[in-house]
């Protein structure tokens, strides 16, 4: 052994005075005037003197330091700054801890803006929040691999079908948050781990949709009770359940017929932003009227006046037996409309479709109101039966 290194001693160390005490080699045990201690390694690097911290005595042991101050000094040697080293090793091993649930809250918020009502609705995070973080959501990112993505869609691959790809692809999308932090993933992981689960026995049906030729029965079967009054400005517009369920008063301009639906109730539509206006036809504006004579702050209020529940217009449905969905009856009015002869960009903005590329909705800034106001009177006339469709009615309601 060098006399110039390990000059300290175990025994010793306890009865040091205050002072700086050299071990040798670059290694200084510290003892400050509160009694407090230190170890300091100090090194030259690239002509520059330095010194760093290896924790306080006797958490660190001497045999400890010295182990620390060797491989310190060695890396040294080949033009390696310890500090810098150990600080990019700590600055990984925290990336590492990251937990997914964290990552997957982050990715979520990070995306809100453009979700429908910043994601409200809770159906983009559900499929993670119902079937990844149970199981992984204490998980660090980093040791996600398509092993344990795997074995955590493997219970819903084939039974849940479209929930699995829902709960797959979301869990990508984080993975590339993470990526896009910094963090140690694995991009491929959800990929890998389809490979192994193999290609869903389960295929993926469209919703049930009323024939467009039983549409003018069904609806002469409504009455006017608060769902019913919903099924009918649902039938007679094609827009989606959700803004049927939040219809509020000052969203219709009575005299223009016109409803206008906020933003936050928008299907996304790439490249599309804002509110959508939605043209009344005689037979809607019927319904809006005959619904507000129930008052409250929604059109169409559930119960404590708040609006009805997304399965309240299904459920009517499914106790007549029927096989059909209230979303379906917008294919109904597609089906109807290119049977027809419909013009196909009218049919599909009526429906908030997109249509045309980039540039073509560049140039095409109208929403075509009213194309589609004589659209949907004619889809009115022919669901009434005013425009010689045969109606024949359900339970004896005759309209």
């Amino acid at each position: 052994m060098s006399s110039s290194l390990h000059k300290l001693s175990a025994v010793g160390l306890k009865s040091l005075p205050s002072g700086k005490h050299e071990d040798g080699g670059g290694l200084r045990f510290v003892r400050r005037q509160d009694g407090t201690t230190a170890w300091v390694f100090r090194f030259t690097i690239h002509g520059r003197r330095r010194e760093m911290g290896l924790g306080p005595y006797p958490d660190v042991s001497l045999k400890a330091a010295r182990e620390m101050a060797t491989e310190y000094r060695q890396q040294a040697k080949r033009g390696i700054d310890p500090i810098v080293k150990r600080e990019a090793e700590k600055r990984e091993a925290i990336r590492n801890l990251h937990m997914l649930k964290e990552i997957a809250q982050d990715c979520f918020e990070a995306r809100k803006a453009e979700l429908k009502g910043d994601g409200t609705a809770g159906r983009w995070f559900s499929p993670l929040e119902n079937h990844i973080l149970p199981k992984l959501g204490k998980m660090p990112i980093a040791e996600v691999d398509q092993v344990v993505v795997r074995d955590t869609l493997a219970p819903i691959w084939h039974e849940k079908a479209e929930t699995a790809r829902k709960a797959a692809n979301r869990l990508n999308l984080v993975l590339k948050h993470a990526a896009a932090l910094g963090l140690n993933v694995d991009l491929q992981a959800v990929d890998k781990a389809r490979a192994l689960l193999g290609k869903q026995r389960h295929e993926a049906k469209n919703i049930p949709a009323l024939p467009w030729q039983e549409v003018p029965t069904f609806y002469a079967s409504l009455g006017q009770g608060i769902t019913e009054l919903a099924l009918r400005l649902l039938i007679l517009t094609g827009v989606r359940s959700a803004p049927i369920r939040f219809a509020k008063p000052d969203q219709i301009d009575m005299e223009a017929r016109i409803w206008t639906i906020p933003a936050e109730l928008v299907k996304s539509r790439k490249g599309v932003t804002g509110d959508f206006r939605v043209p009344l036809t005689d037979e809607a504006i019927k319904v809006v009227e005959d619904a507000l004579h129930h008052g409250g702050e929604v059109l169409f209020p559930g119960q404590r006046e708040k609006p009805i529940s997304d399965m309240t217009m299904s459920k009517l449905m499914r106790d007549r037996g029927m096989e059909a969905r209230p979303h379906g009856f917008r294919s109904s009015l597609r089906t109807w409309a290119e049977e027809t002869g419909q013009p196909y960009e009218v049919a599909e903005t009526t429906l908030g479709h997109v249509v045309g590329n980039a540039v073509e909705r560049a140039y095409q800034r109208s929403d075509l109101i009213e194309k589609r106001r004589a659209l949907l009177a004619a889809w009115a006339d022919y669901v009434t039966g005013n425009g010689g469709a045969d109606v024949i009615p359900l339970n004896g309601v005759q309209r």
